[in-house]
């Protein structure tokens, strides 16, 4: 009989069974059951088995269950990061001088990307382009309990360039976004200038959110930038592979 086993090997057992079959089934079980799927050396074994830990996160992980959760779900949750679906998904866009425009790397007087999974770029125009995406994280799976409680990490990214014949500018801000669409954390770059004459190569600008307060259900990404010798065209920064993701 299972009641009969040593714990450890129940939990061996158990460590066998997929992740929501634990949480919706196994745990309704037996008290035993739901003490061993609340409990830490569970997930730890999952994680184990599945290359999900390491001693960096054994130290840091206060809650196993949601740690083993949120490494399954960890994805890029920006749509269209590269311009491969040309602008959509992306809102809230302001077409400043010529607009946005796709173009293939690396693009005139511009240089390769460091990822060769990545093959298109955003380009902005002589005057401000800016667009944005709204992220639902309760859409996406992380529901409110964990958001209020855990707290995983919000990591946001961003990649730019210049031209090496222009001089531009480039801009991000992130919101963390209430139920109501308040602003409960905000991450604003400077002004970034390129000179023209610069290197054209790819730059990589990142922010991770923590420690937040309760209430986060959205995020809004918005980037952009233009040129500084307002020529006429797509001489303006060059954005790619934005991403934002929720980590343990």
């Amino acid at each position: 009989r299972m009641e009969s086993l040593p714990e450890a090997v129940l939990i061996r057992i158990l460590a066998s069974i997929p992740a929501v079959d634990l949480v919706l089934a196994c745990r309704l079980v037996c008290c035993q059951w739901k003490n061993l799927v609340d409990g830490a050396a569970l997930w730890i074994l999952k994680c184990q088995q599945e290359g999900l830990t390491g001693a960096e996160s054994q130290e840091n992980a206060e809650n196993w269950q949601n740690f083993y959760f949120l490494s399954k779900k960890r994805k890029n949750l920006i749509k269209n990061p590269c311009g491969e679906e040309d602008l959509q998904h992306w809102g809230e866009v302001e077409n400043g001088g010529d607009g946005w425009k796709i173009e293939e790397l690396p693009g005139d007087f511009g240089k390769e990307f460091p990822s060769e999974e990545v093959h298109k770029y955003f380009v902005t125009s002589y005057e401000w382009c800016r667009k944005a995406q709204v992220i639902d994280l309760r859409a996406e799976g992380y529901w409110e309990e964990l958001m209020d409680t855990t707290q995983p990490k919000v990591v946001v990214k961003d990649w730019y360039a210049g031209r090496s014949d222009a001089g531009c500018l480039y801009e991000i801000c992130v919101k963390l976004l209430s139920e109501n669409e308040d602003v409960l954390a905000e991450y604003r770059s400077e002004t970034i200038a390129i000179p023209q004459d610069n290197d054209a190569n790819w730059t990589e600008i990142s922010h991770t959110f923590s420690n937040y307060g309760p209430g986060v259900r959205f995020v809004r990404f918005e980037h952009g930038g233009q040129d500084t010798l307002f020529w006429k065209g797509w001489y303006g920064v060059r954005v790619t592979n934005s991403s934002v993701t929720v980590e343990p």
